[in-house]
This record gives C-alpha cells, sequence and structure tokens, in this order.
C-alpha cells in the first residue's frame, strides 16, 4: 500500500482533484482532513458520481460532498475486531485514528486475508472436554466459547491466516460437530481446514492426534491449543525457529506470582535472611509450538502428551528452543481466565 499521504485531500480542494487523488491511491477512497491532520470525511467514486449527477462541477470544492459518518478502528484494534467491522458492513478499506482523530494509516480488506502464504501448516488441538468450565462447555466445546463476540479458535484461524498459513488441521474429538459445522472446509475463513478426527473412546492427547496428519509436513509445523486468547508473532517464531537450528521450539511465557508471607531462608536451624512477600518468576508453557518434520515422524498413534516428544529430544541432546511470547496470550482454562479473556469485571 501506498504512504497514507497519498489519499489525503483538504476540504477546499476540488472534485477533480479528489478523482485524481482515488485514481492515484488505486484504493477507491480518499480521505478529507482538517488543519490539524483530523479525518472530517471521506469519499468515493460514488460519492464523486453522485455529485455530478446532482450537477455540480469538477471545479467545485469536494468538502461539502464527503461523507461525514465513517467507521474507522484504533491502532491498536486486532485483526479480528478489524474483520469483523468490514465484514459487517461491507467494507474494503477502513482508516485508522488514534483517540484525537488524526488518520494514523489504512486497513485493506485483502490485506488483511491476503498475507504472503507460508509454506507451514498449523493443527490447533480442540479434542478436549473443559471440564473446568463446568456446564460453560456442556454443549459447546471449549475452543468454540465466545469472547468479544466471535468463538476462540475462531480468532486463532484468522490470526493464523493473517499471517499467511493457508493449510489448518484441527484436531477434534468432543463434540466435534459443532466446531466441523462451524468451519467446514475452511474457504469462508480464507484458507483450507481439515480435521484429525480421534476415536471417541481413545483420545489421544496433546500429542497423539499429531499421528493421524495424512503425510508428514515439508517445512515445521505450527501446533498450540485451542483455548488460546493470543497474537502470538507468527513470523518471528518461524525465524526464531530457523535460525536456531532446533528440533522444536516451545513458546513460553514469563509468569510471576507474590507469595503472601514473609518468607525465611534457613540453614542448620538458623535464619540466614527474610524475604517480605518475594515474588517468583518463571517461564511458563505457552501451549504453542514448532515442530521440525521429523518431530512430527516420531509421534506415535496412541495416548501420547507433546510433553514427551520434547523430553525425548531434550534426553538425545537435540536442540529445543524456547520462544518468549511478549504478545497477547491467555489461556481459557478456568472460569476466571474466561472472565479476564472477555474483559468481564472480576
Amino acid at each position: 500500500m501506498k504512504p497514507i499521504e497519498t489519499y489525503c485531500l483538504t476540504h477546499s480542494d476540488t472534485l477533480r482533484h479528489a478523482m485524481e487523488v482515488i485514481d492515484d491511491g488505486a484504493q477507491g477512497i480518499a480521505f478529507v482532513l482538517d488543519a490539524e491532520r483530523r479525518l472530517i470525511g471521506t469519499v468515493t467514486d460514488g460519492d464523486i458520481r453522485r455529485a455530478l449527477i446532482k450537477g455540480v462541477l469538477l471545479t467545485d470544492e469536494i468538502g461539502p460532498h464527503a461523507k461525514k459518518v465513517f467507521s474507522t478502528v484504533s491502532p491498536s484494534a486486532p485483526r479480528a475486531e478489524v474483520i469483523d467491522l468490514m465484514q459487517a458492513r461491507q467494507l474494503r478499506q477502513i482508516p485508522i485514528i488514534d483517540s484525537e482523530g488524526h488518520l494514523k494509516g489504512l486497513h485493506l480488506l485483502h490485506e488483511i486475508l491476503g498475507a504472503v502464504p507460508k509454506p507451514n501448516w498449523a493443527v490447533i488441538m480442540a479434542g478436549g472436554k473443559g471440564t473446568r468450565l463446568g456446564e460453560l462447555t456442556q454443549a459447546r466445546p471449549k475452543p468454540m466459547l465466545k469472547v468479544a463476540g466471535r468463538p476462540i479458535i475462531e480468532r486463532l484461524v484468522l490470526h493464523l491466516v493473517g499471517c499467511g498459513i493457508r493449510r489448518i488441521f484441527i484436531s477434534v474429538n468432543y463434540l466435534a460437530s459443532v466446531i466441523e459445522e462451524h468451519f467446514g472446509d475452511g474457504s469462508q475463513f480464507g484458507c483450507r481446514i481439515e480435521y484429525l478426527r480421534e476415536d471417541a473412546g481413545t483420545p489421544l492427547g496433546t500429542g497423539g492426534s499429531l499421528s493421524l496428519l495424512p503425510e508428514v509436513p515439508e517445512h515445521p509445523l505450527f501446533v498450540c491449543n485451542g483455548d488460546l486468547v493470543t497474537q502470538v508473532d507468527l513470523q518471528s517464531l518461524v525465524g526464531f525457529h530457523h535460525d536456531g537450528g532446533y528440533q522444536a521450539t516451545i513458546g513460553v511465557r514469563s509468569y510471576t506470582h507474590e507469595i503472601p508471607f514473609g518468607c525465611l531462608e534457613v540453614a542448620d536451624g538458623r535464619v540466614t535472611s527474610l524475604v517480605e512477600k518475594p515474588v517468583l518468576s518463571q517461564l511458563i508453557n505457552a501451549g504453542i509450538y514448532m515442530l521440525s518434520p521429523d518431530m512430527v515422524r516420531r509421534v506415535p498413534q496412541r495416548f501420547y502428551p507433546i510433553t514427551e516428544l520434547f523430553d525425548e529430544a531434550l534426553r538425545q541432546g537435540e536442540r529445543v528452543g524456547a520462544f518468549e511470547i511478549v504478545d497477547d496470550w491467555i489461556d481459557v482454562g478456568q472460569r476466571d481466565q474466561l472472565k479476564q479473556a472477555r474483559g468481564d469485571a472480576q
């Protein structure tokens, strides 16, 4: 996309100049800004055509014919929210403005959904029962619970598509039909979706369903749990995995916990130090992985926690990387975490 200035007009610019700006930008839209570069109107080919039909001249000012009511998003709006708005209002483009109304950029639907395709495949693990969420998962699998009006797993799919992943496998078991009916073959989501169907009576765990892939992928495989609300930087993860020469890469997250008591260190019955309410920090498994084709090939078709795969690699002295996830990440495994993802008051 061209620099945002390419699409900008002032209130006093002519209809002819607006047509030239729209033609130069080649996105079917231009933006009218005030003296402080705040967005005050949008102009499309249709707006100009309707003005000309009414007898307005090409030398007249464009300002009175710009739309004063239009949709915008903030610079921090997540991809899923932008896609929701564009699809709901049938928009091909939407301006990005800051809190003071200044134009900062432009989202284009074909760019959001049309990132350069990557050769990597993705597997989303969505077969668990989500028993810790009680009645919330009696009629729908945990990954289909909604956050901000959209199923958690759909957010994952759209994020992967937006990052260039075009072939996605979803591992299903509990209430599998709910997920399959929602996604179908994936064509409505800009990708190809296939299903790894576990036998209802013999679950394969967090790793075993990888043995159901129709073939071993030629490129590193992205794997993640289906109950994550995350915007993980997939490009950086793939690069980290490749540059480090890792057989497997585990996405990790920093987790801190404050012990609500004063703690003591003791040696031979004698207190050596006192620490009031210490904060402990650990890197935790974030349920996001990159696996080399060789690692995928090793997965047996039985109940198999994916952590066994990493344990085996470490025992054999193979390289296993830890990629720290600094982007948004919530594991929706319990009610409090679901409330957090939904932005509900605690």
